[in-house]
């Protein structure tokens, strides 16, 4: 990883939708633009619910994987622009 290049996890796994999407959007609310979300969760529809959420919240899904079981997604947060909250 290159230095510099904070990254936040957060573990939702355990969790069903739609909690992982709202801890991941709380979380994002404080953090810096351009700051990066690494979210952990085990529920197979967050696959389909972090591509939704950041299609319609401007942040960036940079990546998603599955290992074991556990997906695992690299969000970068948008540029603080005016939106709809």
């Amino acid at each position: 990883m290159f230095a510099g290049m904070s990254e936040t996890v957060l573990d939702v796994k355990g969790m069903n939708c739609p909690l992982p999407v709202l801890r991941a959007n709380r979380t994002l609310r404080g953090m810096a633009p351009g700051e990066r979300l690494r979210v952990l969760a085990t529920d197979r529809a967050a696959v389909a619910d972090f591509q939704a959420f950041c299609r319609e919240t401007g942040h960036a899904l940079l990546a998603w994987s599955e290992e074991a079981g556990v997906f695992s997604f690299l969000i970068r947060r948008r540029a603080d622009t005016p939106a709809p909250e």
